[in-house]
This record gives structure tokens, sequence and C-alpha cells, in this order.
């Protein structure tokens, strides 16, 4: 293969790589950048996990950096659209040490998160902005950001896109940056729509298809297991998830992952979910969580949802379970694409009860997938899952009302002690808004805590010491937390007070 010197990347960025040990080109690197790094549209087709980030954060920062423009308040030089944002999240991690290399800022900004600290650093000057469409155009709207100096432009996960129904939007997006720009399209495919948007917006582009050459022939083994029942596929997949090494199981439904990662928790095998009903700061703890290695508190368990097949990208990951079968041939290759990545190898199982042998077998012929139905035996159950982990006992964490309450202003050692009396003569609906907003608080609080398990083994501390933070780290909880906590508490009785007067 050759290496990214040769390809023509600069040597700063050339360093970089090599820093992480990526000193050769994979197949969809290798084919496009020479064409993309010499400033032509590209139309690029890769199977997930081929290292098509890779391939055109490379070309993103080298132009902007050779270009000679100034960065400027609210007018992004360089924008890469996701669909999701882990894949945002995931997409700016790679291109930010790149970008840092030659003296680049990187932002993202997406949904589901507050907006001022996207504001915020899109006022102060960035260079290259990763986003999702929707909170994209609010900005947009709002006049926070423009996109009329942005001189490179990349579409990452267009069939995805597609599928979530956001091409409108970025059809507006697109139309809203110059039109002499460099547009990079990346996409699995190019139905529903995805065509029209090459024609329209890229000129003479390139095209390059490496589904094949992506993910290296035999590296990913597909294997399909038939349980006889519901009780015996339950205690199959306690099985396949109570390995060493990281695994990713896949279910249909967020009630359905959200329950099995429970389950598994409680039965010894630390496990966090992903998916939909989670809020940011959940997901990126709960994807920290996995990401960290579990002799420093890490977990080996992923249950997820199909948000997590497209830009969850975590090293290592040995086993994908389908636990529940995918509705389609797409997911299929998708959620499979989480293993297996950027030439490593890994496993994909499949479960099925005997009523979905028709179902699972469609789906697999439409991937292109040739692979035999397997009865269990316990042979290819350990065949499978290697090594057992230690099974680590779950501590209960303490439920809030068991918590001594704060005393209040009033009394000796209360919160806002300077304070007028002015808070009792507040009205009985204020006192009733503000019990009602106190008690949302500690509600979403106790929701963001029972996201992620806590546990304690033989040789931990109990967990009821600690308190989890929101990348994923155990840390004591600080006096600042506890006198905020006291203060909401206290604000919240006076107005009742208030209401009883």
């Amino acid at each position: 293969m050759p290496s990214f010197l040769d390809l023509g990347v600069p040597a700063a960025l050339a360093d970089v790589l090599a820093a992480d040990g990526k000193t050769e080109a994979f197949a969809i690197q290798r084919d496009t950048l020479p064409d993309s790094l010499a400033g032509r549209d590209l139309l690029g087709r890769g199977r997930t996990g081929s290292g098509k980030t890779i391939a055109f954060a490379l070309p993103l920062v080298a132009r902007l950096s050779a270009s000679g423009t100034r960065r400027q308040p609210g007018r992004p030089r360089g924008l890469v659209l996701a669909p999701t944002r882990e894949l945002a999240t995931q997409i700016a991690a790679t291109i930010r040490p790149l970008a840092e290399a030659v003296g680049m800022r990187v932002t993202t900004v997406f949904g589901g998160v507050s907006q001022r600290p996207q504001e915020q650093a899109l006022r102060a000057g960035v260079d290259i902005v990763v986003a999702c469409p929707g909170r994209l155009e609010d900005l947009m709207k709002q006049g926070v950001v423009s996109l009329g100096a942005v001189e490179v432009a990349v579409l990452d996960e267009a069939d995805h896109m597609a599928d979530l129904g956001f091409l409108p939007g970025v059809t507006r997006i697109l139309a809203a940056t110059p039109a002499g720009g460099q547009r990079l399209l990346f996409s699995a495919t190019l139905d529903r729509g995805i065509d029209a948007l090459a024609k329209r917006f890229l000129r003479s582009p390139v095209s390059h298809e490496v589904d094949e050459a992506s993910v290296p022939v035999g590296e990913m083994t597909h294997r399909v297991l038939v349980a006889s029942d519901a009780d015996a596929k339950k205690r199959l997949v306690e099985d396949l998830a109570s390995g060493l090494g990281r695994r990713i199981l896949f279910t249909r439904t967020k009630h359905h992952a959200k329950k099995l990662a429970k389950q598994l928790t409680s039965a010894g095998i630390p496990s966090v979910d992903l998916h939909g009903n989670l809020g940011q700061n959940a997901r990126e703890r709960n994807l920290a969580a996995f990401g960290a290695d579990a002799a420093n508190g890490g977990v080996r368990v992923l249950v997820a949802t199909d948000v997590a097949a497209r830009g969850v990208h975590v090293d290592d990951v040995e086993l994908v379970v389908h636990v529940d079968p995918p509705v389609e041939h797409k997911a299929y290759l998708h959620r499979s694409g989480r293993t297996a990545r950027a030439g490593a190898a890994g496993t994909v199982v499949t479960l099925m009860l005997p009523e979905q042998r028709r179902d699972v077998k469609d789906i697999l012929r439409k991937a292109q997938i040739t692979v035999a139905m397997e009865d269990v035996t316990p042979a290819i159950v350990d065949e499978l899952v290697g090594e057992r982990a230690p099974k680590v006992k779950t501590a209960p964490v303490a439920p809030q009302q068991n918590q001594p309450k704060a005393k209040s202003a009033s009394q000796p050692g209360g919160q806002g002690g300077g304070r007028s009396g002015s808070g009792r003569r507040r009205s009985g609906r204020a006192g009733d808004t503000a019990q009602r907003t106190d008690g949302g608080r500690e509600r979403a609080r106790s929701h963001a805590q029972s996201s992620q398990p806590r546990y304690s083994t033989q040789t931990g501390s109990p967990a009821g010491q600690q308190r989890q933070s929101d990348h994923g780290a155990a840390r004591p909880a600080s006096n600042g937390q506890q006198h905020s906590a006291g203060r909401a508490r206290t604000g919240s009785r006076r107005a009742s007070r208030a209401q009883g007067r």
C-alpha cells in the first residue's frame, strides 16, 4: 500500500497520522486522495469502516491550510455534514488533531444540546464546522453562522441522510455555500435522490467506488444461530455478552436496549445502552465508558439501536450481535460494520428464532451474505465467546428521597442568608411553578444518573461514594454541587410556605 506522503499529503498531516499508527493508505484513501487533494469534486462510494473519514479529512484540512484565507467570526471555511450527532462527534475527533497541527479550529453543531456553546464557538471564529443539518439551519436562520466563506464542503453518509428525510435541508445548506467551492460527497448508495443531489452540486466529479476493497476479504466472519425458543435466546445473549473483548448488541427498539442493558448488568455483565431517548450527556458518558479500558472502569458491552450503526467508531470491537434481526439489509450492513473496521478482524452473529428463518434469509440475500444457519451448541458458544470475563457485582444507587434535606435560608447555617424575605410573599401559582421545576430537575438528575450503571467489585469502592461525570469518569460530588442542590430545594420550600400563607 502507498504511504500518505506518496499520495501527496502534506508532511505535517502525515506526521499526525503516523503518530497514531497510520502510515499506509486504505483503498478508498488511495483512490480518492490524488483527486481530492488536487481540488476536484468527488463522489466516493465505500462500505462503512473503509476509512472514508480520513479520506475527506486530509484534503479538507490540506486545502484550507494552503488557501491563505483568514478565519472570520461566524464564517467557517470548511463544512462537513453528517446525519447523526454521534457521527458528527466522531468525524470532529478525527479532523481536530489534523487541524490543530496547522493552527486551525474545529467545532461541532448538532441538536439535543444547548446551542449557546455552539454560538460562542462560531462567534469566536472557527475554520471547520462538523454539523447535523437541523441545528445548522437553525443557526443560519438566526444569523449566527453564514456559509458564504465555505471553500470545501463535505457530505458524509448521504444515503443515511436520505433515510432520515434530511435531503431538503441538505439541499438548502449546500445552496448557501459558494458555487465555486470544492465539494466531496460520500455515500454507500446513490438511490433515493442522492444522484440528483450529486448532479446539482458537484462539478465534473470524479467517481470512486471501493465497496469490495474497503474491508479485506475474510476479516469479517458472519454466523447465524437458531435458538429453539425465547428463553434459550435469552441465555444465549447473556453468554455472548460475557467475553473479555468489546461487543455491541443491537436491538430494534429503545425499550429493549434499555431493558437488556439493565438485565446484563444485573447478571454481572456491566453494560451501557445507546438509543434515541438518551440525552447528549448520557450518550457521551455511555460511549466513553464503552471506549474505556475495563481495568479503568470501562464496560465491554454496548446495547444499541440502529442509532449506533452509523458514526460510532470504537476500536477493537470483536463481536457484533444482532439480538433482533434488522428490518432491512442496509441496517444489517451498517450494524455489522462496527466490527472488522480498517482491516481488523471481527465476527458478526445474527440470532433468530425458527419462525424468523424466512425473514433472515431475505435480509442476508439482499446484503449478499452467504452463511449457513446453525443450531446452537455449547461448542459454538465457547468458540464465539472465548475466555469469560469475571462477573461484577452491582451496587445500588441510594434513592434521592433518602438523602438529607438542606436547611432553609431561615435556619442557622442555611444558604442565601443575605436574601430578603420577598421569597415568602410569592403567589401560590409561583409556588406551584417552583415545586414543579424543582421536581423536574430531580427527575432529570435521576434519569441521567440511571443511564450509566455504577459498579463495585471485590477490589473496588462502593458505588455510592462516587458520582459519575459527564465523560464517564467517576468523581466525588463537589461542595459546590451539594450547595447548588440545597439552594434549589430551599427555594422550593420558600414558595410552598408562601402558598400556605
